[in-house]
């Protein structure tokens, strides 16, 4: 029965993908109105997707287990052992923004295994035989994972204040570090849509996001400067997506060292990344069902 319930809802959703259509693919349509249409079922994809949260809140609340006890174990042993310098800010606020964006990492990196359920529920098939875009289908996928990652960014930005951080308190500078957030949840949500389509079974997806959540991580500046890191380490860290997540919160999180060129760069690299996996993902997307 349940899975009858589960299944009834692509019908329903496919059917709405399919009316934003309607008699329009039989007329010209203006650029802009493609466009808009594009955008409208990326929408519908990405609500539908968010809706799952109402249900089942309990998976927000699991993933913020993690990155708390990070913060209040290990950020505040080495804040005060002061082994790893961070400049004029104490390593727990140099830390936080790091491990935000480490929750960012981990709650998106195993995104693709919801692909491959869909698959054996049968509504990936549906979502293939609809008029949809297949690169609404990953857009809006990847923005219901950012969604996703924003109340994460919340409880840290409470915790973080709760132990002390000096935050910034700029509105702007807040909404900056939650779209940076959808931003990373977005790409590295990608990417993990990517490997499930390439890999197509939930044990490989599980493993490979295992491999590479830790190594990112690490070989990153969430919790140490770029500047410590032996030269080798130090390339890999700079071609890493990751580090601009980090980079552009922590300006905007803690207020320290905010340069605009900088913040531009970071932005500007997560968004160019995105957007080349989500035009691969829309390309390997049909290959799911093969």
């Amino acid at each position: 029965m349940k899975l009858q319930e589960q299944d009834a809802q692509p019908e329903g959703l496919v059917n709405r993908l399919a009316l934003h259509t309607g008699a329009s693919v039989r007329s010209y349509r203006s650029p802009l109105a493609v466009v808009a249409e594009f955008f409208r079922k990326t929408g519908t994809i990405a609500e539908w997707e968010i809706r799952k949260i109402r249900h089942d809140a309990s998976d927000l609340v699991m993933r913020a287990v993690q990155p708390t006890l990070w913060l209040l174990i290990f950020g505040e042993v080495f804040t005060r052992v002061r082994a790893i310098p961070t400049g004029n800010v104490s390593y727990l606020a140099f830390m936080s923004p790091g491990i935000l964006s480490q929750s960012v990492l981990f709650i998106s990196i195993f995104a693709g295994i919801a692909i491959i359920w869909e698959r054996d529920l049968g509504v990936i098939h549906k979502f293939l035989a609809s008029p949809t875009p297949r690169g609404a289908l990953v857009l809006g996928k990847a923005l219901s994972t950012g969604i996703r990652s924003i109340p994460q960014a919340i409880v840290i930005y409470l915790l973080a204040f709760i132990l002390g951080v000096h935050l910034n308190p700029n509105p702007l500078a807040i909404l900056g570090v939650l779209f940076m957030a959808l931003m990373g949840a977005a790409c590295f949500s990608t990417l993990s849509l990517i490997i499930a389509c390439l890999l197509k079974t939930r044990d490989r997806v599980m493993g490979i996001g295992q491999v590479i959540t830790m190594p990112m991580f690490f070989a990153s500046n969430a919790i140490y400067p770029i500047d410590i890191m032996p030269p080798w380490l130090q390339v890999i860290a700079r071609v890493n997506p990751l580090t601009y997540v980090v980079d552009g919160i922590r300006m905007l999180m803690i207020g320290e060292g905010i340069n605009a060129t900088s913040l531009i760069t970071d932005f500007g690299v997560i968004f160019v990344v995105t957007t080349v996996l989500i035009i691969i993902g829309a390309q390997l997307y049909p290959r799911i069902v093969q």
